[in-house]
């Protein structure tokens, strides 16, 4: 446990999420399910844990190089200039089932690669026939702008084209980018509703299909509208459903839409190895001046921060800057631009502190993150694990500290 005598050594910022409100992730407005209180009670010795102590992975043997997949000269090109020659396991199993056409399901921890997974296959498929649509979806307004930047890196000097449909945004720009018949459409649920029900976007024109992050999107209540999705594309498609876990709502989605799916699983445990975990016990009135102790420290360089509730987040953000820390917050009730903005900030590190709800505990690649610090406790250990994924990513070691009484 953090107690003071250690309290130089760390410090962060954090997210915040309502007991009863949830986040809002650009999903579709229809018939959502029950907004849920506070989930599991965790065990606090769960949020202690040394990154020495992680139990040894059994190394992963990688088969392929990019080379092995015999992509076009321009993606290849493309991937030699970001000076990709070896795949992750994730992309080493599941890039040749992509490209034979095969219905894929794909379980894989955060960090590990999975966006380049699925892009790379279908932009080399797009390529050889430019008339091919791909419709992707994710849950949040920020992993879909995570997955069109890394499609246009990808893509880059071979013609093709990409439309980003997420709330937060004119509607009108995205049906007029819409209308030129992109090769790549990614969307978060509620504005692809939104352009639906305007008529500018037919589902049943895409041939392959991406649900990124689904188990996310299926607790977020929307199995009905991704439902009905699926239900309105072609019979003859390729589905690729991505996913950390596997629960029951997903393996009735898969039953039912996805045909004879080969299925890749190089999930390496609940959390990062490279990710020491402690506990801060502090009492509620002194929470705040305890937090600030810490980020006063040269450790924390580069801090997340979760809470509970967008309001809370949006206070937490602005007493920070109020005591002269560079800190700014992201959570569904900004503009999408105002969340773009705060982001590259902390990537560039012209911030050292970002403020959230869980509306960033998803899919999100930010280099060097040293800290995350759970202000307030997450609902469940899974949104947990996804929180403190933000550090220690690759082979750096990275810090998660959970405020608990």
């Amino acid at each position: 446990m953090y107690n003071q005598n250690r309290s130089k050594r760390f410090s962060s910022s954090g997210f915040s999420r309502n007991n009863n409100q949830r986040p809002s992730y650009g999903g579709f407005r229809g018939n959502r399910a029950p907004t849920k209180m506070r989930g599991e009670k965790i065990d606090e010795s769960k949020f202690v844990k040394k990154s020495c102590n992680q139990p040894p992975v059994q190394e992963v043997r990688i088969e392929n190089t990019f080379l092995s997949f015999n992509f076009c000269p321009m993606l290849s090109r493309n991937l030699a200039s970001r000076n990709y020659a070896t795949p992750t396991p994730i992309q080493d199993q599941s890039i040749k089932p992509i490209l034979e056409g095969r219905d894929l399901i794909g379980l894989a921890n955060t960090g590990t690669g999975k966006t380049a997974a699925f892009l790379l296959p279908l932009i080399e498929k797009c390529f050889a026939d430019r008339s091919k649509k791909v419709l992707i979806i994710a849950p949040t307004r920020e992993l879909a702008q995570q997955i069109d930047e890394e499609f246009r890196k990808f893509s880059s000097g071979m013609g093709l084209y990409s439309a980003i449909c997420v709330g937060g945004t004119p509607i009108g720009r995205q049906i007029s980018i819409l209308q030129r018949r992109p090769n790549f459409v990614i969307g978060t649920p509620g504005r692809l509703k939104d352009l639906e029900d305007r008529k500018v976007i037919d589902f049943s024109i895409f041939r392959f299909v991406v649900l990124d992050e689904i188990d996310r999107m299926l607790d977020m209540g929307f199995v009905g509208e991704i439902t009905r999705v699926l239900s309105q594309m072609p019979s003859e498609r390729q589905s690729l459903f991505f996913s950390a876990t596997l629960p029951p709502k997903i393996k009735i989605l898969v039953n039912q839409f996805l045909l004879n799916p080969v299925t890749i699983q190089v999930s390496t445990g609940d959390t990062a190895k490279n990710v020491d975990q402690d506990i801060v016990r502090v009492c509620d009135d002194q929470k705040f001046d305890r937090l600030k102790e810490l980020l006063i420290t040269d450790q924390l360089r580069k801090v997340l921060i979760f809470s509970e509730t967008k309001r809370g987040v949006e206070k937490l953000a602005g007493d920070l800057v109020r005591d002269g820390f560079k800190a700014d917050s992201i959570h569904g009730n900004k503009r999408q631009t105002q969340r773009q903005k705060a982001l590259l900030q902390f990537k560039q590190n012209e911030l050292q502190i970002l403020v959230a709800t869980d509306v960033a505990a998803r899919g999100l690649d930010i280099n060097n993150v040293t800290h995350v610090i759970n202000y307030t406790l997450p609902q469940t250990y899974d949104d947990y694990i996804h929180r403190i994924g933000r550090t220690g990513r690759g082979d750096k070691k990275g810090f998660a500290l959970t405020f608990v009484r």
